[in-house]
């Protein structure tokens, strides 16, 4: 796997354990340096603490979603690049990946998260103004 072009802080958001840590995992070995958090709630308190460049959050979580995180972030942190993962993309008459994309997601994808392309697309991700 190909280093990040940029140093590359990325805080995944995901209320699953498995797939926070194969992201991480992933990222990591990548050259990323990576931190993580069960919800929105986690990753703003993180975020203020020590902010990232990238957040990788999922849509589907308890006591702050996606969608509110996303939200948060554009407020707070309007030049950290998103992007949003959730399998519910699948779900009938639902397009959460499409209103991520308004709220300000710089990347959607699908789960389950085809690493390489992820890698693929954080290295060409546009900077924020």
């Amino acid at each position: 796997m190909t280093k990040p072009s940029a140093p590359g802080r990325v805080l995944i958001v995901d209320d699953e354990p498995d797939v926070r840590l194969s992201l991480q995992l992933a990222l990591e070995l990548a050259g990323y340096a990576v931190r993580i958090a069960a919800n929105g709630n986690e990753a703003l308190e993180q975020q203020r603490a020590s902010p990232a460049e990238v957040l990788i959050t999922d849509i589907f979580m308890p006591e702050s979603d996606g969608i509110e995180t996303i939200a948060s972030f554009r407020k707070e942190f309007p030049a950290t690049r998103i992007v949003v993962v959730s399998g519910a993309a699948k779900r009938p008459n639902a397009d959460y990946l499409r209103a991520a994309r308004v709220l300000g997601a710089d990347l959607t994808l699908t789960k389950p998260i085809d690493i390489e392309r992820l890698l693929e697309q954080l290295r060409t991700l546009p900077p924020r103004a």
